[in-house]
């Protein structure tokens, strides 16, 4: 504790019991801690960062002792995040916007912010591992010791300067032992639910969020692999590689949705069989070391947050992209998303799949 003593964090609190947590945590390692919320929306239309969240963190930073902060970001989250979502629906992917501010706004902005007022650290509730490795003099980011709430999956794109400017407390621990401390600690928030849908989409109806951006949908053809018209679509940005359900169609079968095709504005419906392929290629690859890898390797790898990470093949391309080979074929391998690459409890890095 001693060793801690002096050193400033600032710990991104949200208003729930997982980032009110590590601010507890920290505290009680002797950390001077402050809190700081990032408002993101101009508005209370978020399910966090709404004024009750703020009320929630400001009381937990009180009966903690710490200072409490609010920081304007809804230009950068606008931007950065929210525009970028909508861009990448109407391109025909489907995207992470958690990842995304993750990237641009937590260990983006917040960090900035935290260093140009003198904090050592800033700190969040995210379920993961940060440990150095001194023989290879670099941080290296570990999945959370309960794999049930990991969230490695969504911080590959974290650089050895980030690493080395983060704290994650709750990561050694599993979600009952945070609430049982912040219940003890008489928390407000220590049995707060926690938040499941993307923060800007109301109820997770993301088709009338885009509507609201000013998308235009525009009703095409569901085909089947040989081009046979089965029926029609509401617009391509409906759907996702994968859905079998909420089609609005009845082919005599379960049907999924294998492809959306800008060129003829179809959806292509198949079998779930279809659904699976061995390789994908990934850009904006970020390696947590810092470096790229010299020749393809082995590792484990996933592409979506909920998945088991499988065996796979890595292959390090030109310009910042990635080849991944899995040795049995993944389903729904979705353009958006992120590929995330592991050697065991270690995340390797990862990127957005073409």
């Amino acid at each position: 504790m001693e060793a801690n003593q002096g050193k400033r964090v600032l710990v991104a609190m949200s208003g729930g019991v997982d980032s009110s947590a590590a601010a507890l945590l920290l505290r009680q390692q002797g950390y001077d801690c402050d809190g700081a919320m990032l408002k993101l929306l101009p508005s209370d239309e978020s399910r966090c960062c709404s004024a009750d969240d703020a009320e929630d963190a400001r009381a937990v930073a009180y009966r903690l002792g710490m200072k409490f902060y609010v920081f304007n970001e809804t230009e950068a989250f606008r931007r950065d995040v929210m525009d970028h979502f909508v861009a990448e629906y109407c391109a025909g992917r489907t995207p992470n916007p958690c990842i995304e501010c993750n990237r641009c706004l937590k260990f983006g902005a917040l960090l900035d912010r935290a260093v140009t007022l003198g904090y050592d650290f800033i700190a969040t509730g995210h379920y993961a591992r940060i440990v150095y490795d001194g023989a290879a003099r670099r941080y290296c980011l570990l999945r959370g010791r309960d794999r049930q709430k990991d969230q490695s999956y969504v911080l590959y794109q974290l650089t050895q300067y980030q690493l080395s400017h983060l704290l994650l407390p709750v990561g050694d621990f599993d979600k009952p032992a945070i609430r049982e401390s912040a219940r003890a600690a008489g928390l407000v928030n220590a049995d707060k639910s926690d938040s499941q849908d993307i923060c800007f989409v109301p109820e997770g109806d993301y088709v009338s969020f885009l509507q609201t951006q000013g998308v235009t949908l525009t009703p095409g053809n569901f085909v089947d692999e040989e081009g046979r018209v089965l029926g029609r679509h509401r617009g391509l940005p409906c759907y996702t590689i994968g859905q079998g359900k909420g089609l609005g169609i009845a082919v005599g079968k379960h049907v999924y949705v294998l492809a959306k095709r800008e060129a003829d504005n179809s959806v292509v419906l198949g079998d779930n069989e279809r659904l699976f392929r061995r390789t994908l290629t990934a850009n904006r690859v970020n390696w947590i070391a810092g470096e790229t890898p010299d020749a393809p390797f082995r590792c484990t790898a996933k592409t979506r947050y909920r998945q088991t990470d499988a065996p796979a093949l890595a292959e390090p391309l030109p310009e910042g992209r990635l080849r991944l080979t899995f040795d049995e074929p993944q389903r729904a391998i979705t353009a958006g998303q992120a590929a995330v690459l592991y050697d065991g409890d270690r995340v390797l890095g990862g990127g957005t799949i073409e």
